[in-house]
């Protein structure tokens, strides 16, 4: 358990430093854990040393991840071309290795790509909207952190009818509700700081779709390790387990609520 506090204490100071500094010191930040991510995505399938598939879908996902950065590449090759064209290749690649590579492991490294990349491609593209780019990726972020501490207490207080046992066997419906009323709480006390930008109805709505859509990313998580028999993801962080273990939330609500347009685009 302290092993557990200290790296969690360690890692949100240094997370919550380099959000406030914004830029290509976020971007850098969010980058390393994109890369992480997916080398622990894809050794759960025995494909991170698999070469050229690895190397392919982690130039795709890193190119997902900085098109937030970089508009003119996304001028040039809006993100539904790309996206095709990283389909095209993992196709492609399975006829040039005569089958060698098979369309169970593109398929892998497809999903990998888009959910990781386009993941936190959302998160550097959140914050660096401007004028109030770290107001909106501070609600999300907060929201969602709101969402998980809820359930978490809720669950332990009043949880008796479990969620979704057969993926997920600690988590209640009771945990559940009360991750998104906590979640909505903490969006509500953003729009009573800022009014003029965030109309209470907008923070219910934000703080809903958060913790629902955060809860399901927790659980999507849990299905594909209880799929490969594993309890995390890696072990870069002591008593927490993997990046993906700690961003699995992050990397569905994000993109959900910019494709809601929740949020200014």
């Amino acid at each position: 358990m302290k092993t557990r506090i200290v790296t969690g204490v360690v890692a949100g100071a240094l997370f919550i430093t380099f959000l406030l500094l914004g830029g290509y010191w976020f971007a850098g930040l969010v980058l390393g854990l994109a890369f992480v991510g997916f080398g622990e995505f894809l050794r759960m399938y025995k494909l991170k040393y698999h070469f050229p598939m690895f190397v392919i879908g982690l130039v795709f996902m890193l190119v997902f991840v900085f098109m937030a950065n970089f508009g003119v590449l996304a001028d040039k090759l809006p993100l539904t071309s790309l996206i095709w064209l990283l389909l095209f290749v993992l196709l492609a690649a399975t006829v040039i290795t005569k089958n060698k590579m098979t369309i169970d492991d593109i398929s892998t490294v497809f999903a990998g790509a888009v959910y990781i990349g386009l993941g936190f491609h959302y998160m550097i593209y959140s914050r660096n909207l401007e004028p109030n780019g770290l107001f909106w990726t501070l609600l999300l972020f907060v929201t969602i952190w709101a969402s998980d501490s809820g359930a978490y207490f809720a669950g332990r207080m009043f949880g008796k009818r479990k969620l979704w046992p057969d993926i997920s066997p600690n988590k209640t419906i009771e945990g559940a509700l009360g991750g998104i009323v906590i979640s909505i709480i903490a969006a509500l006390c953003f729009a009573w700081s800022k009014p003029d930008l965030l109309p209470v109805w907008n923070a219910v709505l934000i703080g809903a779709v958060a913790a629902v859509a955060g809860q399901m990313g927790d659980l999507i998580q849990s299905a594909y390790k209880r799929v490969k028999g594993i309890k995390d993801t890696g072990n870069i962080l002591p008593g927490h387990g993997g990046v993906l273990d700690r961003v699995d939330s992050w990397l569905i609500v994000f993109p959900l609520v910019h494709i809601l347009s929740l949020i200014p685009n």
